[in-house]
């Protein structure tokens, strides 16, 4: 995965969680990450090249303190759960 296509992903959708011990899990992780890529009109890596990339960043995937934002998270939660809309 390229360095700045990453790095912006992690600037653009997510952020510091405001409670510890929030952080997303790997399902939503990913889904963010594909939403970004949507969004975007990026293309989309794989699961085991987004953990790599977080782990080359210092993000453990199963454990951080992330929490979404942005367009991507938007997209994200409506995909997850069309019938709250």
């Amino acid at each position: 995965m390229p360095a700045n296509h990453f790095e912006e992903f992690l600037a653009d959708a997510v952020v510091p969680a405001k409670e510890p011990g929030l952080g997303l899990g790997r399902d939503e992780l990913y889904g963010l990450y594909t939403s970004w890529c949507l969004i975007h009109k990026v293309r989309l890596q794989s699961p085991e090249e987004l953990w790599e990339a977080l782990k080359l960043k210092g993000i453990d995937p199963d454990s951080n303190n992330l929490s979404m934002t942005g367009p991507a998270a938007a997209d994200y939660i409506i995909a997850s759960a069309p019938d709250l809309v």
